[in-house]
């Protein structure tokens, strides 16, 4: 398998509970997230990486019901999480998608796929011209493998790929820019009461277009006429769970066995 992409799932979100359980025009966010990714020209197969928790146990079930693997594992350590997951089938490319970004488009991650060297082992948007909604990486599955190894910060166990974007030097990296223009400001993701009511927003603003197929350009398009929309969840801080885990990052126990 060459493309397997894995979407990271969980309810145990403290500023919106179960936000990716949450509905938008009759689907969850999850299931929007999943059949999204699923309109990719290039991904051999979807996967959720969810945890071992019980209050996780909702999305396993929901996902299992789709007839899409699903992943329970760590809850604190995401990168064993990913790896765990990505070990059953061990694709060459593994691309990570979360579940809190329910606009997800597929059409820029086939772009990135496209414009993907055959020499890069870690492709992200670094620069940050994607909207906050629109992230994805790709990554080898051997290099996500050998961050599983090493990464011995808390903020690198819990962030997937920060263990590679700390040693830049080890990999060869490369940058995907947004092809539709600088998004940056733009936040499409939900991790926020106001993110949700944006979200629904745009969901119900198509669904009464009879538009069901709608991408990033419909999107801005929407957003552009209706200036106001963007006032829902503006004013958050971009990547803020991050900066938390970079404040109380420590060092931590790595696993020692596959």
């Amino acid at each position: 398998m060459k493309f397997l992409a894995i979407i990271q799932a969980r309810c145990g979100s403290s500023r919106l509970p179960s936000k990716v359980l949450k509905d938008l025009c009759g689907e969850t966010a999850l299931e929007r997230v999943i059949h999204r990714v699923q309109k990719s020209k290039y991904v051999d197969e979807v996967m959720v990486a969810t945890t071992i928790n019980k209050e996780d146990i909702p999305i396993v079930n929901l996902v299992s019901g789709m007839g899409i693997r699903v992943f329970a594992g760590n809850a604190l350590d995401v990168l064993d999480r990913y790896y765990q997951a990505a070990k059953l089938i061990q694709p060459e490319y593994v691309i990570r998608i979360t579940a809190d970004c329910p606009v997800f488009d597929a059409k820029l991650l086939d772009d990135a796929i496209e414009k993907l060297k055959p020499e890069t082992e870690y492709m992200a948007a670094l620069s940050e011209t994607l909207a906050d909604g629109l992230d994805l990486e790709i990554v080898r599955f051997e290099v996500l493998k050998k961050a599983w190894k090493e990464a011995q910060l808390a903020s690198e166990r819990e962030h997937v790929t920060m263990y590679i974007k700390n040693h830049k030097d080890m990999f060869k990296i490369q940058d995907y820019e947004s092809p539709i223009g600088n998004l940056h400001e733009e936040r499409w993701t939900i991790d926020e009461p106001e993110d949700y009511e944006f979200i629904k927003n745009i969901y119900k603003h198509f669904e009464q277009e009879g538009k069901k197929e709608f991408d990033s350009k419909d999107i801005l398009g929407y957003l552009n006429t209706n200036p106001q929309v963007r006032e829902i969840n503006r004013g958050f801080i971009r990547n803020e769970g991050l900066q938390i885990s970079l404040r109380n990052d420590k060092i931590v126990k790595r696993p020692t066995e596959e």
